[in-house]
């Protein structure tokens, strides 16, 4: 039987961006709250923050999991969740994805298997912040953290090679779901799509 867990990963210095992304207003909400709705709409069985520090915005019901400081990156936020968790996968998203609706996520949720998550892919590059990890990548996850290369798309490789997850092929009408905003006007772009409400 999979269970299912979900993390928010807020921890980006949103540097180009010049304010915390996850204050930032789409429709007339903060996506912060967006993104807690859609991962909310999977019905996960608990809920992770994932942050340096523990955002003024998080709600009380939600469980705070801090980086490991200093923070190397969303890799020390997918540790620090999957060592948490109590669920056979962990979803995980960016706060910066806010396009992405709980019903793709719902799709992703039916390729998992035992033992084995799903990433999405375009081409060669992995979406690995909007994707399903097996509560057994931890251990590949620590090794990637303890090395040099922290790079989420390494150990994307790695997990594939050790079917520890599987490849769901980006389509053409899924693109938007994966649109993020790094700068002003990145964002007002991405607001300009049509909701997803």
């Amino acid at each position: 039987m999979l269970t299912f867990s979900a993390v928010l990963l807020t921890g980006g210095g949103s540097r180009r961006m010049g304010v915390d992304k996850a204050t930032l207003q789409l429709a007339g909400e903060a996506l912060w709250a967006r993104q807690l709705r859609t991962l909310q709409g999977i019905s996960p069985e608990e809920i992770f923050v994932s942050a340096r520090t523990k955002p003024a915005w998080c709600p009380a019901e939600i469980h705070f999991v801090p980086d490991e400081s200093p923070s190397r990156g969303p890799l020390d936020g997918l540790v620090a969740t999957l060592k948490k968790v109590r669920t056979t996968h962990l979803v995980v998203l960016a706060v910066d994805l806010p396009l992405m609706t709980a019903a793709h996520l719902q799709e992703l949720k039916a390729q998992a298997q035992s033992g084995c998550g799903v990433v999405p892919v375009r081409g060669e590059f992995f979406e690995p912040l909007s994707a399903l990890y097996p509560a057994t990548a931890l251990a590949l996850a620590l090794e990637s953290l303890a090395s040099q290369d922290v790079s989420l798309q390494t150990l994307i490789k790695k997990l594939l090679a050790a079917k520890l997850l599987r490849r769901h092929e980006i389509t053409d009408e899924e693109q938007m779901f994966y649109r993020n905003a790094n700068s002003p006007a990145e964002f007002s772009a991405l607001a300009q799509a049509p909701a997803n409400l």
